[in-house]
C-alpha cells in the first residue's frame, strides 16, 4: 500500500471526495482517505504522479510520504512523526485569541448596549449609522482573521464538493451581507428622517452573528484539533522509540555512528541502561532486556549469546555485543509503525454508512437551507427571520462528526493495542475481531509452550530419583531427538555436566531407542514396546507407563544390564495461562476448538486440561484449513497459530491470529499479530475489538441523532412550540458535536483488556453443536460438520509395527502410509503399535510393508 499526504480537507465530504476523486483513476483498486491523520492509502498499478493530479484536480494537496528506505528508518519516522504533530492548534489559539478580542468589542456594541444599555462614547448617541458602521468594520476584521473558511468552502464549491467550511462560510456570509443591506436600507432611512425604520433596521444587523458563527466553530475547531491529537499518541510514542545512533564495533574499538550508517551484519554495543539500536543475535554478554516498548510486557527478558533482540528495547543490566540482523524499516519497531500506520489509513465496514451520507450531506443541507428560506417567506414572514433559520440550518449541520466517529475510534483502538503487543493490521481486523464466535487454537506453541519438559521422573525399587535421571541424562546427551533434549535440560538444571558424564559406545537405534556404556554399565533407553523386548516389566510399571501415555505424556523406559531402571516421563506441557484464556474466551460465548497432529488419545488429555469445548487430533498442517473451511460455515471463526506452519490455515480464518510473533511481525497470513506468546492476549484482541465497536456505535449515534434533531430545530420546525435557534447557539453547538465524538473516542484508553469482569457472552445458539464427531482426519471431520458422512470404509488392514516411540514416529509412519495410491487414510499409535490403514482400492501387503520399512521400523504382520 502506498500512503500519501493531503492536505486542504476540513470534513468528511473532503475525505469522500479525494476518495472517489482517487478511486477513478485506471490503475487504483482502493483508495482509503483518514481525516484524522490527513493520510490516504492506495493500493493498485496507477503511478503516484497520476494520483496526485487526481487529488489537485479535486481541489485539494498531495505529496507521496516518504520511500521505504532501509537505510533511512529513522529519517522516516521523524518524517511521519512530523506529519502527525498537532499544527493545527497553535495556529487555531492565535485565530481564536484574536477573534475573541475583536468580538468582545463587537458584542459591546450590539447586544450589550442595544439589550442592556451599557454606555458608549458620547459621539455614539444617536448616531446609529456609526454604529452599525462600526459593527461592520469589526465583522470584517473577525472574517478576515478566519478567512480559512471562505477560502477554503468556497473553492470547494468552485470545484462542486461543498465541504463543511462551505456551510460555515455561507452562514457567516449570508449574516453578514444582509447586515451590510441593512445598513444601507438604515442611511436611505436616517435620509428621510424616517426614525423608526432606521430602529426597525438596526434590528436586523447580524454582524455579531457572522463574526460569532466564526469564532465559535474555531473554538469546536481547536478543541477538536487538541482531541485529534491525542488520538495519534500511540503512534508518536512509538516513533519517538526510534534510536538515533548506535555504538558499532570497528577493528576493536568502538564508534557511535548514526543509526542510517549500521548495516546487516555489523557488530554493535550496548551498555546498561542503553537503547538497543537495531534487531539483532547477542553474540556475547548477558543480560536482562526490558521489552515493554514492544510487547507491553513489564518482565524483563534474559539474552544470552544466541538469543533475539529488538530495536527500542532497553538493556537493563550487562554489557551486550550482537550482530546487526534486521535494520531500518526492517526492524520489529518499524513493522509495528507500518502496521499501526496502514491500519489508520484503512476503512471499518461499518464506516461506509457515514462515508456515504458525508458524501451527499453538505449539498442536501444547502438544499435544506435554501428550501427553509423559501417556506418561511412563503409563510408571511419576513426575510430577516426567514434568512435568520436558513442561515441556522447551515451552521449547526456537521458532516465532521459523521466523518471522524469510526476513524478515530480505530486510531485510540489499534493505538491502546500496539501499547499492549496486539497490533491489527487493518481497521476490518479490528471491527471483525470482536465478532468471532469460534476459535480455532493450535496446539504446539499456543496452547501448550512447544518444547517438551520433562514431567515425571519414576524410578524402580531400590533405584533413587537422581540416579534414574543420572543415567538417563548420560544416555540421551548425544541424542538429537527433541525427548531426549528435554532430558538433558532437566538434568542441566539440577547441576548434571556433560563434560563429566558421557556414554561411550553410544547407538541410536532409529525408531527403537538408544544403547551405550556408561560407567562399565550397559544402558538402553526406548519406549515401552522396546524395553519390553529386551528386559522384564512388572505389570505395575507396564500401568504407570499407560497412565502418564492416558494423560498425554511420553514414557521413556531406561534399563541397565538387563534390570529395569524406571520411567522417565516428557511432554510439551501447556502454558500456565492456556486454561485461564480459554474459560475468557468461553464466557464471551466463544466455541474453543484445538487442532493437533498428535494422536488422538495424546489430544484429549491436553485438550482436557487447557478446557477447551471440542478436540480434533491427526490433522495434519494442509488439513487445518479444510477444518477452518468447515468452522467457516458454523459461524465467524479465528484461527491462532504460529504464522508459520499454519498460515494457510490463518489465511482461510475470518480472522487470523498469530501468536508469540514478537522476533517476526510482518507475518502476511495474519489479520491480527499478538507479540507476546500468551494466549490470553487472544481473549484481550476480543475485548478490545468489542469496545471499539462499542465506541463507532455511540460516536455514530451521537453524529446522527445530533444532525436529526439540529436541523429540524434550527429550521424552525418546532416554532409553533416556541423552539427556536439563534444562529450563533446554533454555531456554538456545531463546534461542540465534533469535539464530543473525539472525546468519546479518547475513553477508549481506559480499556482494560485483561479485565474479564465486564465479559458480554455473544448468542451461541448459532454454533452449539458444529462438531457433531470428533473425528482424526480432516476429511472425516468436514463431511461430519457437512452432514454428508463418508461412505463406509470395509477394506482396512492393521498393521503391526514395531519400533515407534513417539507422535513424530507415528507422523512419519501415516504420511508415508497416506502417500501410497489407493490408502485413503491411515490411523497410527505408537502405544499400540498399530497401524490401521483404509483402502479405496486393494494394496498389496508388500508394498505397504516396504514403505514403513523404508523409514527404519519393523512390520510385525498385517491383518
Amino acid at each position: 500500500m502506498e500512503q500519501y499526504n493531503v492536505t486542504g480537507m476540513s470534513c468528511a465530504a473532503c475525505s469522500s471526495r479525494v476518495e472517489k476523486a482517487v478511486s477513478k483513476v485506471p490503475g487504483v483498486s482502493t483508495c482509503s482517505v483518514s481525516l484524522l491523520t490527513n493520510s490516504m492509502g492506495v493500493e493498485g498499478s496507477a503511478s503516484p504522479d497520476s494520483i496526485i493530479a487526481a487529488v489537485e484536480a479535486a481541489g485539494y494537496g498531495a505529496s507521496l510520504k516518504g520511500a521505504s528506505d532501509t537505510r533511512n528508518a529513522s529519517v522516516n519516522h521523524a518524517a511521519e512523526e512530523d506529519a502527525l504533530k498537532d499544527k493545527e492548534t497553535p495556529v487555531l489559539k492565535k485565530r481564536l485569541i484574536a477573534s475573541i478580542g475583536f468580538l468582545a468589542v463587537l458584542m459591546y456594541f450590539s447586544m450589550g448596549h442595544m439589550m442592556w444599555g451599557w454606555p458608549l462614547p458620547s459621539w455614539f448617541e444617536g448616531n446609529h449609522v456609526a454604529m452599525g458602521l462600526l459593527q461592520m468594520i469589526l465583522a470584517a476584521i473577525v472574517m478576515v482573521i478566519n478567512q480559512k473558511f471562505f477560502i477554503s468552502g468556497f473553492k470547494s464549491l468552485w470545484h462542486r464538493a461543498p465541504n463543511m467550511d462551505t456551510l460555515v462560510a455561507l452562514g457567516s456570509m449570508a449574516s453578514f451581507v444582509w447586515s451590510v443591506i441593512a445598513l444601507f436600507l438604515m442611511t436611505d432611512a436616517q435620509l428621510h428622517g424616517d426614525m423608526e425604520g432606521v430602529m426597525r433596521y438596526m434590528d436586523e444587523f447580524y454582524f455579531e452573528s457572522a463574526a460569532m458563527i466564526l469564532t465559535l466553530i474555531t473554538v469546536g475547531k481547536m478543541l477538536e484539533a487538541r482531541s485529534k491529537g491525542k488520538t495519534t499518541d500511540a503512534l508518536k510514542s512509538l516513533m519517538k522509540l526510534a534510536p538515533k545512533q548506535a555504538t558499532l564495533i570497528i577493528d576493536g574499538k568502538e564508534n557511535v555512528v548514526p543509526i542510517e550508517q549500521v548495516k546487516k551484519g555489523d557488530i554493535f554495543a550496548v551498555r546498561p541502561g542503553e537503547s538497543i539500536p537495531v534487531d539483532g543475535i547477542v553474540t556475547e554478554g548477558n543480560s536482562a532486556v526490558n521489552e515493554a516498548a514492544l510487547t507491553g510486557e513489564s518482565i524483563p527478558v534474559d539474552k544470552a549469546p544466541g538469543d533475539l533482540v529488538s530495536a527500542a528495547t532497553i538493556n537493563q543490566s550487562g554489557y551486550l555485543r550482537c550482530e546487526a540482523s534486521r535494520v531500518g524499516d526492517d526492524t520489529t519497531l518499524s513493522q509495528i509503525i507500518k502496521m499501526v500506520s496502514d491500519a489508520a489509513a484503512t476503512k471499518a465496514p461499518i464506516a461506509k454508512v457515514a462515508d456515504k451520507v458525508s458524501g451527499v450531506f453538505v449539498p442536501v443541507v444547502i438544499s435544506i437551507s435554501l428550501v427553509t428560506l423559501l417556506v418561511w417567506l412563503l409563510l408571511g414572514k419576513d426575510f430577516a427571520y426567514a434568512l435568520a433559520r436558513g442561515i441556522s440550518v447551515l451552521v449547526i449541520s456537521c458532516p465532521c462528526a459523521l466523518g471522524l466517529a469510526t476513524p478515530v475510534a480505530i486510531m485510540v483502538g489499534n493505538g491502546l493495542g500496539a501499547k499492549n503487543g496486539i497490533l491489527f493490521k487493518t481497521a476490518v481486523s479490528l471491527e471483525e475481531t470482536g465478532k468471532i464466535q469460534i476459535v480455532a487454537l493450535d496446539k504446539t506453541g499456543t496452547i501448550t509452550n512447544g518444547t517438551p519438559k520433562v514431567t515425571d521422573i519414576v524410578p524402580a525399587d531400590g533405584i533413587s530419583q537422581d540416579e534414574l535421571l543420572r543415567l538417563a541424562f548420560a544416555l540421551e546427551a548425544k541424542s538429537e531427538h527433541p525427548l531426549a533434549k528435554a532430558i538433558v535440560e532437566e538434568g542441566k538444571s539440577k547441576g548434571l555436566d556433560t563434560a563429566s558424564l558421557q556414554a561411550d559406545n553410544f547407538t541410536a537405534l532409529v525408531g527403537n531407542g538408544l544403547e551405550g556404556t556408561i560407567e562399565g554399565s550397559h544402558l538402553l533407553g526406548g519406549s515401552v514396546s522396546f524395553i519390553s523386548g529386551r528386559v522384564t516389566i512388572s505389570k505395575a510399571d507396564r500401568q504407570r507407563a499407560a497412565l502418564l501415555a492416558e494423560s498425554g505424556k511420553t514414557p521413556l523406559l531406561f534399563a541397565r544390564d538387563k534390570k529395569f531402571l524406571g520411567i522417565i516421563a516428557v511432554a510439551d506441557t501447556i502454558k500456565e495461562d492456556s486454561p485461564k484464556a480459554i474459560r475468557e474466551l468461553q464466557n464471551m460465548g466463544i466455541r474453543v476448538v484445538m487442532l493437533t497432529g498428535d494422536n488422538e488419545r495424546t489430544a484429549r488429555a491436553i485438550g482436557a486440561q487447557a478446557g477447551v469445548d471440542e478436540v480434533i487430533a491427526g490433522v495434519l498442517p494442509e488439513g487445518k484449513e479444510q477444518v477452518i473451511r468447515a468452522l467457516k460455515e458454523k459461524g465467524k471463526t479465528a484461527m491462532v497459530g504460529d504464522g508459520i506452519n499454519d498460515a494457510p490455515a490463518l489465511t482461510r480464518a475470518d480472522i487470523g491470529i498469530a501468536i508469540g510473533a514478537g522476533a517476526d511481525v510482518a507475518i502476511d497470513a495474519a489479520d491480527v499479530v499478538l507479540m507476546k506468546s500468551n494466549l490470553t492476549d487472544v481473549a484481550a484482541a476480543v475485548r478490545l475489538s468489542r469496545a471499539s465497536l462499542r465506541n463507532i456505535h455511540e460516536n455514530l449515534f451521537w453524529a446522527f441523532i445530533y444532525n436529526i434533531i439540529g436541523i429540524p430545530l434550527a429550521a424552525g420546525v418546532y416554532a409553533h412550540w416556541g423552539l427556536l435557534l439563534n444562529p450563533m447557539f446554533g454555531a456554538a453547538a456545531m463546534s461542540l458535536s465534533s469535539f464530543c465524538v473525539v472525546s468519546n473516542a479518547l475513553r477508549l484508553n481506559f480499556c482494560r483488556l485483561h479485565d474479564a469482569s465486564h465479559d458480554r457472552k455473544r448468542k451461541k445458539h448459532i454454533i452449539e453443536g458444529c462438531l457433531i464427531e470428533k473425528k482424526e482426519t480432516p476429511d472425516e471431520f468436514s463431511g461430519a460438520i457437512d452432514g454428508q458422512g463418508k461412505e463406509e470404509k470395509t477394506m482396512t488392514k492393521t498393521m503391526k509395527i514395531e519400533g515407534m516411540m513417539c507422535g513424530h514416529c507415528e507422523k512419519r509412519v501415516k504420511k508415508v502410509l497416506e502417500a501410497i495410491d489407493g490408502v485413503e487414510s491411515a490411523e497410527v499409535s505408537y502405544e499400540a503399535g498399530t497401524a490401521v490403514v483404509t483402502l479405496s482400492s486393494d494394496v498389496a501387503d508388500d508394498v505397504l510393508k516396504k514403505a514403513v520399512e523404508d523409514q527404519d521400523y519393523t512390520v510385525k504382520g498385517i491383518e
